[in-house]
């Protein structure tokens, strides 16, 4: 195997890619209906975050955006926060998508670890949102009102948030495997009216029963109306999935007998019933009308609900799957996501390009790390969305999935979640497809989208993203205000975009709004990374900007550590925390997790420091290295490095984080035991 480094070339696109892209399309159009033309990428890229109207109003015009109503000014105030985007324009997220509707190819694919794949046609889709629809309309639910769900990865979530945009409905979710008070804690601030659930779910091979989960939801929820019951065949497993609730109906009841609060109803009820509408009236709402609320991790303080509009995620969601993940009809689009991770939203967006989406709803390393992969092949996946942690547990597992699998089809994958390594780049192409386009994304949930990422016009280097997306106008800048290239710096979005959110509910003077993302940069958007931008426009991610570690007055991102610390065979995953405070000398602790048999011995500790001292910085070798069992992360795959370092800085753990909001619980207990010997 030869060894690559950072920066070195591993795919440029052909001439057929080129010629093929979504990006050259466009760019040919521009200069047919605009006479504006463009050689390079960079050229397109620079235009578009300079030009703010003119390119989002092309872009308006080349998707063919419905509205009922057109808009009278693309951006009246240009400003953040407060930009306002399509003044006048009415329309409708869900109308848009259904326009990309078709016979031709089905709208979903989907598979878990207990049901086959199976297709979903575009008229079911359809004709499942329109009665469900109709029956969230016969509980009341109209323009504003939310409703939540605490689902997977399964259809019956995509319809209900289509539903719910439909009707101009807000939509939020959670994932079943969110403890009720990290459920609570999101959805008791936005006052829903109708609940969506299941009543367990399968993951890892198990079955758990969330029963008494979604009785503690309704009761804790005063403002409900109804919970709409999903029966899947994993009810099998349940022996009587009608006890969720203390004298409520049966879940068979339909939606038009329901006149008590918070009644059961059954999804399957609503669906079989044939005297129900099966036509969707599209109700037409502002450009910056609420379509769904997205959460923060919450790992301390209560999740902040980001809410999005209606055309600004239009316009986004259809710009980065067309424009960067160079989708077209034909395509299968899958990522490995939850319904508590934006990936969700962005994946229910790529329908916008008339492709195809893949669900999966389970583990992605049970019965073994191939299950995704053998996914991929008969699926015909175009399009393999995951995360660095898979793809480094990929790397661990020893798997190569080209040998065993037919991914002749797999035309890109995407990675995000946390910075990929240049390991991580090497393993895809030598492992899984050496012709296809890699592209590292890095964005957020507070866009709900990426603004660093691919195009398919542009070279890969390893261990690079490829540059600032259309109309992202991304730069590092020191702690002056300074753009830097080449040199580590803040990740700063200098120009509003459509997507932002229109603010956070529930607060009316926008002051979590605004120290979210402009306390450091009043009227710039500071989003919380570190990011290096080199000559050529790619940016390499080195974690978040709040967890980085400064040594002696040198900054480094967490991530860089992991990369070397992670390289070692011993080692499956770890975390380093850095406790220099005003006053005290630097202690900065390395705790690992260990491969089954495998000892921390003097020699493997030696090592480990010896490395990251020559290949990083010997100001940033650990002072001591620790075992423990497992790394603790949030619910949507985070390692917390924040909130651990408040505990072992003394911080009472209540008020350091949330268990609730933590994958793994149980991996706080070390750390507390820990602080508590080091005091």
């Amino acid at each position: 195997m030869i060894q690559i480094n950072e920066g070195d070339l591993l795919w440029s696109p052909s001439l057929a890619v080129i010629e093929n892209a979504n990006l050259t399309k466009f760019m040919a159009w521009l200069h047919e209906c605009r006479g504006l033309t463009f050689a390079t990428y960079q050229e397109l890229w620079h235009w578009s975050v300079t030009e703010l109207a003119a390119f989002w109003a092309s872009w308006w015009d080349y998707m063919g955006v419905i509205s009922s109503q057109p808009y009278h000014s693309v951006l009246a105030q240009r400003t953040m926060p407060g930009a306002q985007w399509f003044g006048g324009a009415t329309l409708n997220y869900a109308e848009n998508l259904f326009a990309r509707r078709t016979v031709e190819r089905p709208a979903l694919l989907y598979q878990s670890e207990t049901e086959p794949l199976t297709a979903i046609s575009w008229q079911t889709l359809y004709t499942q949102t329109a009665k469900l629809a109709h029956a969230l309309r016969e509980l009341g639910v109209g323009q504003g009102d939310r409703v939540v769900a605490y689902l997977p990865n399964i259809p019956e979530a995509i319809v209900g948030l289509l539903a719910c945009a439909g009707l101009g409905a807000i939509w939020s979710s959670c994932s079943p495997d969110f403890g009720s008070r990290g459920v609570l804690d999101r959805f008791s601030q936005i006052a829903p009216k109708v609940l969506i659930a299941v009543a367990g779910y399968h993951y890892g091979g198990n079955f758990f029963d969330r029963r008494a989960n979604l009785a503690e939801l309704q009761a804790a929820l005063p403002t409900l109306s109804a919970t709409i019951l999903v029966e899947r065949q994993w009810h099998a497993d349940l022996a009587d999935s009608a006890d969720l609730r203390s004298g409520s109906e049966n879940p068979r009841t339909s939606a038009r007998s329901a006149k008590s609060a918070c009644h059961i109803l059954s999804w399957h009820q609503i669906m079989a019933d044939e005297t129900v509408p099966t036509e969707l009236t599209f109700t037409q709402v502002p450009f910056d009308h609420p379509l769904w609320i997205l959460y923060s991790s919450g790992t301390t303080g209560l999740p902040k609900p980001i809410v999005q509009g209606h055309g600004g995620i239009l316009l986004e969601q259809a710009k980065i799957t067309i424009l960067h993940n160079d989708l077209r009809p034909g395509d299968r689009f899958f990522w490995y996501t939850s319904t508590g991770w934006m990936m969700w939203n962005y994946l229910v967006g790529s329908l916008l390009s008339g492709a195809t989406a893949i669900l999966y709803n389970g583990s992605p390393g049970y019965p073994d790390m191939h299950v995704l992969w053998r996914l991929a092949a008969a699926s015909g996946m175009t399009y393999f969305g995951t995360s660095a942690a898979f793809i480094h547990a990929c790397i661990k597992s020893g798997i190569a999935p080209k040998g065993d699998f037919d991914l002749s089809r797999l035309r890109a994958l995407g990675s995000t979640g946390s910075p990929l390594s240049v390991a991580g780049f090497q393993w895809i192409y030598e492992k899984v497809n050496v012709s296809l386009a890699l592209e590292s994304l890095s964005g957020g949930t507070d866009l709900c989208t990426a603004f660093v990422g691919g195009a398919r016009l542009l070279p890969i280097y390893a261990g690079e993203l490829q540059g600032p997306l259309l109309g992202a106008a991304v730069q590092a800048w020191n702690e002056r205000g300074e753009r830097v290239i080449d040199e580590v710096g803040e990740l700063v979005i200098t120009q509003p975009m459509p997507s932002m959110p229109l603010y956070f509910w529930n607060d009316p003077d926008n002051q979590r709004y605004l120290e979210s993302y402009f306390d450091l940069f009043p009227g710039v958007w500071r989003h919380g990374d570190w990011i290096k931008i080199n000559a050529r426009q790619g940016g390499v991610i080195y974690g978040r900007s709040d967890a980085t570690i400064n040594r002696q007055g040198v900054r480094m991102g967490t991530s860089e550590i992991y990369r070397v610390v992670e390289s070692f065979a011993e080692v499956v995953d770890s975390l380093v925390i850095d406790l220099e405070v005003l006053g005290r000398e630097s202690y900065m602790p390395l705790f690992v997790v260990l491969r089954d048999g495998t000892q921390l011995t003097a020699a493997l500790q030696e090592a480990i420091k010896r490395k990251i001292r020559e290949e990083l910085s010997p100001r940033h070798a650990p002072n001591d290295i620790f075992t423990i069992a497992e790394v603790p992360y949030t619910l949507s795959g985070k390692k917390m490095e924040v909130p651990i370092r408040k505990i072992l800085l003394g911080q009472p753990l209540e008020k350091a984080v949330k268990r609730d909001a933590m994958r793994n619980p149980g991996a706080l207990d070390y750390f507390v035991a820990f602080s508590a010997n080091q005091r």
